[in-house]
């Protein structure tokens, strides 16, 4: 077996060759969007922190009974958040939701198109279905290098690290949603004149919307699970107390902003389960 190890295929030589030509070549282009990824987590951060907490906990009340129409869903989350002031991360939770919210921002906007694009073009899905395998399965933790390398330390490589692993969420729910559109609606529609504009926006789209839906809410969940490991390239967050915690072996402190996530998280699950009261 000796003869096999000796010709070893130099996958990382090849990898970091071409993370070096981009580096080099497409610099101009990561700056510009390192700038805009980094004016959304502001703008999405100052929104979060600049009210008073009781006023953003209304809104997200508020938005809550919009969503769901009852007064369950609204009560858990008013009970969340008021745990989480009371535990003492405010502050840490409106970093961790800046996150999630700005990852979701990119992640639809892009996630949704594409999955519209692959639901019409069967061919353009079999060619994405591997490079969407490889992004869902490589670990996290190899997303954080070149991101480091491109957009060094903060937020924004987090967010970048973020994105990639919950995109391919998005664009197969997307794409199974608008490719499931049952044919007679289709037909009916066609028969009655629709353009393919029309037939997209008032039937497919209406048609997928609890796949988008639940993209959507794939979306936040992975998000929010990628907050410990974005922690490790200096974004903010809840998984800073968290790594906090294992540096120094602190029992309290883990369990403490690892029960915060796992509120955060039901909260936003319970926001966003249409439907289903």
């Amino acid at each position: 077996m000796e003869w096999l190890t000796e010709h070893k295929i130099p996958i990382g030589k090849y990898a970091k060759r071409g993370i070096d030509w981009l580096q080099d070549t497409a610099e101009p282009f990561f700056d510009w969007l390192s700038w805009l990824l980094e004016l959304l987590i502001e703008n999405i951060l100052w929104a979060l922190q600049a009210p008073h907490p009781l006023i953003v906990i209304a809104a997200f009340v508020a938005l809550t009974w919009a969503l769901q129409r009852g007064w369950k869903a609204p009560l858990l989350v008013l009970a969340g958040f008021l745990f989480i002031l009371n535990q003492g991360y405010w502050e840490e939770t409106t970093e961790s939701l800046t996150l999630v919210l700005s990852s979701c921002v990119v992640c639809m906007g892009l996630g949704v198109p594409i999955g519209i694009a692959a639901a019409h073009r069967p061919r353009l899905y079999g060619a994405m279905r591997p490079v969407l395998d490889l992004m869902q399965t490589l670990p996290a933790f190899v997303y954080l290098i070149p991101a480091i390398i491109f957009f060094g330390i903060g937020m924004v490589p987090g967010l970048i690290a973020t994105v990639i692993f919950v995109l391919p969420a998005p664009i197969r729910l997307t794409q199974l949603g608008v490719a499931s559109t049952p044919k007679p609606l289709l037909e009916a529609a066609e028969a009655f004149g629709a353009t393919p504009r029309q037939r997209l926006f008032k039937v497919e789209l209406p048609h997928a919307l609890p796949q988008i839906m639940t993209g959507l809410n794939q979306t936040i969940m992975l998000s929010l699970s990628m907050v410990v490991i974005a922690a490790l390239v200096g974004a903010d967050g809840l998984g800073v107390p968290v790594v906090r915690a294992l540096n120094s072996v602190n029992t309290a402190l883990g369990f403490e902003s690892g029960i915060i996530i796992v509120v955060v998280a039901i909260m936003l699950d319970r926001m966003l389960r249409m439907g289903r009261k």
